[in-house]
C-alpha cells in the first residue's frame, strides 16, 4: 500500500510530494474551527526589523549627505537637490526595511499559504508605520517643548523688564497734568487754525478711524479732515483734499494687494497640503506593496520541504 503524506494544516486545500498520492481534506459538518493562523510574535519581530533597518539606512543617508557638503571649495549641492535626494533615500530606505521585515515575518510564522504570508506582511507594515509615527511624534514634541520653554523664558524676561519700565514711568507721571492735557484737547477751540498740533492730530486720527471703520467719510467729515490737514501742514484746503484723496487711493490699492497676497497664500497652502497628503498616501501604499511582496517571498514552499524530507529519508 502506498503511504500517504501528512497534510500540513496551513496548506490551502491539499498538498502533494513526489511519490505520494494527492489527498483532499473535507471538514465534516460540526467539526471544530481551524486554529488561528496569525503569529503575532513573527509580525512584531518583522516590524521591529523593518523599523531598525529603515533607521539604519536613514543614518547612512545622513552620513552620505554630510559627506557631500564641501564648505571649503563651495562645491556643495543646492538645497533643492539635497531635499529631492533626501526624499528619495527616505522612501527607498523604508521600502527596503518593510520588504525585509515582511520576509522575516512570513518566514518566522512558518506558513506556506501565500495569503497568510501577505496578511503577515500587512501586519508588519501597519505596526512599523505606527511605531515610526510614534517615534517621530515624540521627537517633534520634544523639540517643540524645548523651543517653547526657551521662548517662554525670553518673553518672561522681556515682560518683566517692560513691566518695570512701565512702573517707573507711571511713578514719575503726574495724573493731574495728564487730566489737564486731556481736558485741553477735548475742550479746545474748533477752528483748525487755532487748535494746537496735539488737538489737530487727535481729531485727524479720529476721522481716519471713522474712514477705516465705515469705508468712507461723509461730506462734512471730509471737509473737516481737509481743513485739519491744511492747518497742520500749512497748505491750502484744496491741496489738502487732493492729498487725502491720494492717500485714500494708495490705501485702497494696498488693501487690494494685501487681499490678493492673502488669497495666493491660502491657495499655495491648500496646494501644499494636497501635495503632501498625496505624497504620504503614495509612501504608505508603496510600503504596503513592499511588505506584502517580501512576505510572499518568505512563505515556505511545501513541495520543496517535502522533497528535501524525502531525500533525507532516502539517504
Amino acid at each position: 500500500m502506498q503511504a500517504r503524506t501528512p497534510i500540513d494544516p496551513y496548506a490551502a486545500g491539499s498538498a502533494t510530494v513526489p511519490g505520494a498520492a494527492a489527498t483532499r481534506v473535507a471538514a465534516p459538518e460540526g467539526a471544530p474551527s481551524l486554529p488561528s493562523r496569525v503569529s503575532w510574535g513573527a509580525i512584531i519581530a518583522g516590524a521591529v526589523i523593518a523599523v531598525v533597518i529603515g533607521f539604519m539606512l536613514n543614518i547612512l543617508g545622513v552620513a552620505v549627505g554630510a559627506t557631500a557638503v564641501d564648505a571649503v571649495n563651495r562645491d556643495t549641492p543646492s538645497a533643492s537637490t539635497f531635499g529631492i535626494g533626501a526624499g528619495i533615500w527616505l522612501l527607498v530606505a523604508n521600502l527596503i526595511g518593510l520588504a525585509v521585515g515582511g520576509y522575516a515575518a512570513a518566514r518566522l510564522s512558518g506558513t506556506a499559504d501565500k495569503t497568510d504570508a501577505s496578511l503577515h506582511g500587512v501586519g508588519v507594515w501597519a505596526i512599523g508605520f505606527l511605531v515610526s509615527a510614534l517615534l517621530l511624534g515624540n521627537l517633534v514634541s520634544g523639540a517643540a517643548s524645548s523651543v517653547a520653554s526657551a521662548a517662554s523664558s525670553v518673553l518672561g524676561g522681556a515682560g518683566q523688564a517692560a513691566s518695570s519700565a512701565a512702573s517707573s514711568v507711571a511713578s514719575q507721571a503726574n495724573p493731574q497734568a495728564l487730566m489737564e492735557r486731556a481736558r485741553a484737547a477735548l475742550s479746545g477751540p474748533s477752528e483748525p487754525a487755532r487748535m494746537t498740533t496735539e488737538q489737530r492730530g487727535a481729531e485727524i486720527t479720529s476721522l481716519l478711524g471713522t474712514r477705516i471703520a465705515n469705508g468712507s467719510l461723509s461730506d462734512p467729515e471730509r471737509q473737516r479732515l481737509s481743513a485739519l490737514v491744511a492747518a497742520e501742514a500749512g497748505i491750502s484746503q484744496q491741496e489738502a483734499a487732493q492729498r487725502i484723496q491720494s492717500y485714500e487711493a494708495e490705501a485702497q490699492r494696498t488693501a487690494r494687494e494685501a487681499e490678493q497676497r492673502a488669497r495666493q497664500a491660502a491657495d499655495a497652502a491648500a496646494t501644499g497640503t494636497s501635495t503632501a497628503a498625496y505624497a504620504v498616501f503614495g509612501t504608505l501604499l508603496l510600503g504596503l506593496i513592499a511588505a506584502v511582496l517580501g512576505a510572499r517571498t518568505g512563505a515556505r514552499n511545501l513541495l520543496a520541504v517535502g522533497a528535501a524530507a524525502g531525500r533525507r529519508r532516502t539517504a
